[in-house]
């Protein structure tokens, strides 16, 4: 038996929140797709704007702040320009100054992701960067934003 994870899901329905991203004319590489880093700049992204619009964060000012410890990215097709692409999040676990997401980038309107990736934030105080536990209220916010599954 594997100690690892269960792979994120590539259904579109498995995800609660999306964030779209248009793509541009510099993102295609030289083979005709889009370039390997930007998956994890719209996983960036998406996480922190959910953030910003539901939790009221604010990433210049607030004393506790999100440090990625860990991102993954799998490739399942290929996505290119001109294109727009959902990207999905939901929370796969959180702990106690952690939470682990799962995000699927899709095509427009298709029901299996094209990537699906793990990115994983610590909360730590701004000051001494050391862990500093969620609130509840922030609990409250991941399950009200996440679904049940966000208190595991």
């Amino acid at each position: 038996m594997s100690d690892r994870p269960a792979p994120p899901s590539r259904d579109r329905g498995d995800y609660p929140v999306f964030t779209d991203f248009r793509t541009r004319w510099m993102d295609n590489d030289q083979f005709g797709h889009l370039n390997n880093v930007l998956y994890y700049s719209f996983f960036d992204s998406a996480v922190n704007a959910t953030l910003i619009d539901e939790f009221g964060f604010d990433p210049n000012h607030d004393p506790q702040i999100f440090y990625v410890v860990e991102t993954s990215c799998s490739f399942h097709a290929s996505v290119a320009y001109p294109g727009v692409l959902d990207v999905g999040v939901r929370v796969a676990r959180l702990g106690s100054s952690s939470v682990q997401y799962e995000i699927a980038v899709f095509a427009a309107g298709e029901p299996l992701a094209a990537a699906t990736g793990r990115f994983v934030h610590v909360q730590v105080d701004r000051e001494t960067e050391r862990p500093v536990p969620l609130s509840d209220g922030q609990r409250a916010t991941f399950a009200r934003v996440y679904g049940a599954g966000a208190a595991g």
